[in-house]
């Protein structure tokens, strides 16, 4: 297919019709399509006659349409044929990180969280033999629908005609160029990339993030340092691949929207309001319907009241008058008695005062992985009770929701200190879905001496586990049986934990 017969209105494999020419380079153009048969837009790649690497990038778009991880983006078809080679690919719309940038470095957690879903969807990629080798800004993008994707593995290589010996060193590299540029602002090249300027430099080195940008956490810089500035490591070792970098950023907090609860009532007319549950928020709660008072009325009779009724009115207000006196003399001396005072509370009341539950702050958190090697990612673990709902623990990765089929279960361990009787656990867990989670409590930290007290199954979000019977020890363990799926692996986190209680036990 020549240059001039790929036009707008051209369809392809009589399903893809080209609409858009968005973008063309060096005998390849990127196009916005339409899929006819699914009714939705992609991505399409033509290329010129003479365009020298066609081959190159039909076989690596075949392969990249073997991947699996949602952050990357899907390849849908490619074909290779005299004058009718095409890549056909998902279409993505949101912001570029040049995008996000354009007012300035972005919050340093929310940089690196952007990076750290990069470097988990190229890790997937590597483990599949595919590469990025070119990552810039415009590769990276927060999508409408609040999520990360990564484009052009192994495609845009391909284009360029990029080879290397050393690719998870490079993509490593690249990564590392991306979260420079979202902590500072600037692109740690000698020129400007995406529209960002070039880092400054200090005796023929980039300044760190630290030295660019007020604010950037120290162990942020020393990833940064560690990915892509060789000459400020002063003895540390290099993040040498993609999975590397992602695992020293698997603590920060992941860009994704905060979950917003929504009335379900069906709206109404109010005419009073009722408090709503949950926190004051300044907005009035679900609105209550009230009945109008009806006031019956009685017509007197014509001619005006007779003389037995006046007389009768008559003795009624002396009635009321001295029943109001003798009220008022009865409050008065009530009050003016010394001898008499309020009553003290009910011994019901006070026993309910002094068994309202309360918060209990755990002593130490740990990942707990009794049938495994001991530990899951215990470095993490007092994250989930720091009182940060941004931060997290998860535990490792599996194969698959029954923990790779290696053991029964694994958890985030709770010591209270001392023994406590339980009244719920609250525990914010990820939005994935698939997820079967037990609450067991107990006064020794061994698993045979733990007991299942609640469970919950498919749990995702805020979960309260609340004892079936009254529970009580020092020990609290959040145990997943079960893990939901995750970007194509399976693990479980836990954002925050609350453990109430109506007191010692």
């Amino acid at each position: 297919m020549s240059t001039s017969a790929v036009e707008p209105g051209t369809r392809l494999s009589s399903r893809f019709r080209l609409e858009d020419r968005v973008s063309e380079s060096e005998g390849a153009t990127f196009w916005k399509a339409i899929d006819e048969i699914l009714a939705r837009p992609v991505g399409v790649l033509t290329f010129a006659p003479e365009f020298p690497r066609v081959h190159e990038v039909v076989t690596a778009a075949r392969a990249a349409s073997r991947l699996t991880d949602p952050r990357l983006t899907q390849v849908f078809d490619a074909a290779e044929d005299d004058g009718r080679s095409y890549v056909v690919s998902e279409w993505v719309t949101g912001d570029t990180l040049a995008d996000l940038l354009s007012g300035g470095p972005l919050d340093p957690e929310r940089a690196a969280g952007l990076v750290a879903e990069a470097a988990e969807a190229l890790t997937h990629a590597h483990e599949a033999g595919l590469y990025h080798l070119c990552l810039r800004p415009e590769h990276l993008v927060w999508t409408t629908g609040n999520t990360v994707k990564v484009l052009g593995v192994a495609v845009d290589a391909a284009l360029s005609g990029l080879t290397t010996d050393q690719p998870a060193l490079d993509d490593a590299e690249g990564l590392g160029r991306l979260l420079y540029a979202g902590l500072t602002g600037h692109w740690p090249g000698d020129e400007e990339e995406g529209g960002l300027p070039a880092a400054p430099m200090n005796d023929g080195h980039f300044c760190t993030p630290r030295q660019v940008t007020a604010g950037v956490p120290s162990y942020l810089d020393t990833v940064t340092v560690r990915a892509c500035l060789p000459e400020s490591r002063r003895g540390q070792g290099a993040l040498a691949s993609p999975a590397e970098l992602a695992e020293s950023l698997s603590g920060v907090a992941r860009p994704m929207p905060i979950p917003i609860p929504y009335d379900s009532s069906p709206p109404s007319v109010v005419t009073t309001a009722s408090r709503s549950e949950g926190p004051d928020t300044g907005q009035q709660g679900p609105a209550t319907m009230q009945r109008p008072q009806v006031v019956h009325s009685t017509m007197p009779p014509r001619g005006g009241p007779s003389v037995l009724g006046r007389v009768l009115m008559t003795v009624v207000v002396l009635l009321v008058i001295v029943a109001v006196g003798v009220g008022a003399w009865t409050i008065g001396r009530s009050l003016g008695s010394p001898g008499t005072r309020e009553a003290d509370p009910s011994p019901s009341s006070k026993a309910s005062a002094s068994a309202r539950v309360q918060a209990v702050k755990p002593e130490k958190a740990t990942g707990f992985d009794p049938l495994g090697d001991k530990e899951e990612k215990a470095e993490l673990a007092a994250l989930t009770i720091d009182g940060k709902p941004s931060t997290f623990w998860k535990t490792d990765n599996y194969n698959n929701a029954e923990l790779g089929n290696l053991k029964d279960g694994v958890g985030l361990l709770l010591d209270l200190g001392k023994s406590r009787q339980i009244s719920d656990v609250v525990a914010t867990l990820a939005d994935a879905s698939g997820a079967e989670v037990e609450l067991k409590v107990g006064d020794s930290p061994d698993l045979s001496s733990l007991k299942t007290v609640a469970r919950e199954e498919n749990a995702s979000g805020k979960v309260t586990f609340k004892p079936d019977q009254a529970a009580s020890g020092r020990y609290v363990l959040i145990w997943f049986t079960r893990l939901p799926a995750d970007a194509g692996k399976f693990h479980g986190t836990i954002y925050e934990v609350v453990v109430h209680s109506p007191g010692s036990a």
